[in-house]
């Protein structure tokens, strides 16, 4: 499948010259090792992957033994991996580099020695467990990478030419046109409801076959299940009570997260690392609160107040809809043709940020609450512009699922803080359109932004 990351690797190749490792973070499942794979076969003469999660004790063991001696390192794996590897034409991948943070720490002296070229993949890679006593290498450039963005499921279902045209329209703010719309919006619930999961995607390519989709989908959130019990050390009751509580804290008209739902005297310093290490794992999406929609919205952020969508809204489906452990396929036809009786909404918000997080942006948005009515307001998302100017750098995004809406607070933004705010959007199912200010689009074009 394509991926959009293939170049960034290649740019990282060119630019690095074997002076830097690679670090690719992100969930799992998501199509780390397949790419990574796909690059080393066709980008080098030759290749080595060391997967950690299965590697031996000796394999792991080498890397504290030999690290004062690169030479016999090196020749150890290659001899155990029956793969000899050119100087300057080569490269070894670690793949599931958190189970083995000593092999991190080597990258250090890997890449001083110059002769081949190193890729780390991995998920949970900063948490606690993983960087105790090691040095993090400074030789060590990171990259996240997400489930596959709308365009990406595009191009696996064939279809290479219907976003750079959205691209285009929306470039010059014009319609989109009934029947294009139509189509498009149509391809963007199939991929809302399959996801983003490139093993989902790829059964939903060959078989149309929804069931084959969920069994999917099952597996991978039983993944992450087991993943909370083995890594989650200490916090696995509070990381699980989070996760469980997702679909329901997203299903609610306000979304921030209430941690007065799981316990009354529950407090966000006693949760605060289990958001983290979902975070980390990259099964969740936190959007924070800032107190001030300027500039500097981490400057501004507010910790305590937090919105926490799952990383792929393809899994939020299948774990919101799991009373008899599998979504029927009636609830998939039915999300596709819009017309389940649910507050589409959570799904709606959930894609946005989903597609907002994989465009590059961080996730903010805007809370107010006070006795005047003029400053009480709540914005969904905030983001910045990409060039900075001296004034209005960001932008207002409001999600709209449903065809009657109101846009009080979004109006409401725009008067109180319009020195600071760039293209106030609504995203929302209908066609590109413009009104007192303010850029109509449709869903499908949140990663255009």
């Amino acid at each position: 499948m394509k991926r959009k990351i293939y170049r960034e690797l290649q740019k990282w190749k060119s630019t690095s010259n074997g002076r830097s490792a690679l670090l690719i973070e992100g969930a799992r499942r998501i199509g780390k090792s397949y790419i990574v794979e796909e690059f080393a076969k066709n980008e080098y003469d030759s290749y080595l992957i060391i997967n950690f999660r299965t590697a031996s004790r000796d394999v792991k063991s080498w890397f504290d033994i030999y690290l004062e001696d690169i030479d016999k390192l090196l020749a150890n794996i290659q001899l155990h991996y029956g793969k000899r590897l050119a100087s300057r034409r080569s490269i070894i991948v670690f793949d599931e580099i958190q189970d083995c943070p000593r092999a991190r720490e080597a990258i250090k002296y890997l890449v001083a020695d110059g002769r081949f070229d190193y890729i780390e993949t991995g998920s949970l890679v900063s948490i606690k467990k993983n960087v105790k006593d090691i040095q993090i290498p400074s030789e060590e450039y990171g990259i996240k990478m997400y489930p596959m963005d709308f365009e990406e499921f595009l191009w696996a279902m064939g279809n290479d030419m219907l976003m750079p045209y959205l691209k285009d329209c929306l470039d010059r703010l014009q319609p989109v046109g009934q029947a294009l719309h139509r189509k498009a919006m149509d391809l963007f619930r199939q991929y809302m409801v399959v996801g983003g999961m490139p093993q989902a995607i790829l059964a939903y390519v060959e078989t149309k076959d929804f069931l084959a989709v969920e069994r999917v989908k099952r597996q991978i959130l039983q993944l992450y299940r087991n993943d909370i019990q083995k890594y989650a050390s200490n916090m696995e009751v509070k990381v699980t009570t989070i996760f469980d509580e997702l679909p329901g804290q997203l299903q609610r008209h306000e979304k921030k997260f209430r941690l007065s739902s799981i316990t009354p005297t529950a407090r966000m310093r006693d949760y605060e690392e289990a958001f983290f290490w979902l975070s980390d794992s990259g099964v969740v999406n936190c959007c924070y609160n800032t107190t001030e929609p300027s500039i500097g919205l981490s400057l501004n952020m507010e910790r305590s107040t937090v919105k926490c969508y799952m990383g792929d809204t393809g899994l939020l489906i299948s774990h919101a809809f799991d009373e008899k452990d599998a979504v029927p396929v009636e609830i998939y036809q039915k999300l596709i043709l819009g017309k389940l009786e649910i507050n589409e909404g959570m799904l709606t918000e959930n894609v946005v940020a989903q597609m907002l997080r994989a465009s590059g942006h961080r996730l903010f948005f805007y809370s107010k609450n006070g006795s005047n009515a003029e400053d009480r307001m709540e914005i969904d998302f905030l983001i910045r512009k990409s060039k900075v100017n001296n004034r209005h750098n960001i932008s207002p995004i409001e999600v709209k699922s449903g065809r009657n809406y109101a846009l009080s607070s979004l109006r409401k933004c725009m008067t109180k803080y319009a020195p600071y705010l760039s293209v106030s959007y609504v995203l929302h199912s209908g066609d590109i359109k413009q009104e007192e200010g303010i850029v109509y689009l449709p869903l499908y074009m949140t990663p255009l932004l």
